[in-house]
């Protein structure tokens, strides 16, 4: 985020938070709990996952039409307990797009690559 809109890891957290929202930009996690051994999202429980409420979330911030997902377990997530339970009004609005997950785990990319790809997709959404 700090290549994106200046929210650096080095900044206090309020000032990054300052940057991302006047930015355009909410972060806020798929699940608000999950069960799971170590850090790995392959290693979360499917049944101990409960999302947190996108439907009052996006009908509080009706602005927001696009969501990033940060890899392929936060998009899984989102897709099969929140997705089907979003009202056609705001499903209508929404587009939904995966973008590498930055966990040190995913080897497939580099650093500076999964930077690159953030940047890209996520520019082009703010500049519109």
């Amino acid at each position: 985020m700090d290549a994106i809109c200046g929210a650096s890891p080095i900044l206090p957290y309020p000032e990054r938070v300052d940057q991302l929202t006047n930015s355009g930009i909410a972060v806020w996690d798929v699940l608000q709990h999950c069960e799971r051994e170590g850090s790995l999202d392959s290693a979360i429980k499917l049944d101990s996952e409960i999302p947190n409420d996108f439907e009052q979330f996006l009908t509080v911030y009706p602005q927001i039409c696009h969501i990033f997902f940060n890899g392929k377990k936060a998009e899984s997530s989102f897709r099969k307990k929140v997705w089907p339970e979003l009202s056609p009004q705001i499903r209508d609005r929404i587009t939904l797009t995966r973008l590498p997950s930055t966990s040190p785990a995913n080897t497939q990319l580099t650093r500076k690559k999964k930077i690159e790809v953030w940047q890209e997709k996520i520019t082009a959404v703010l500049l519109r």
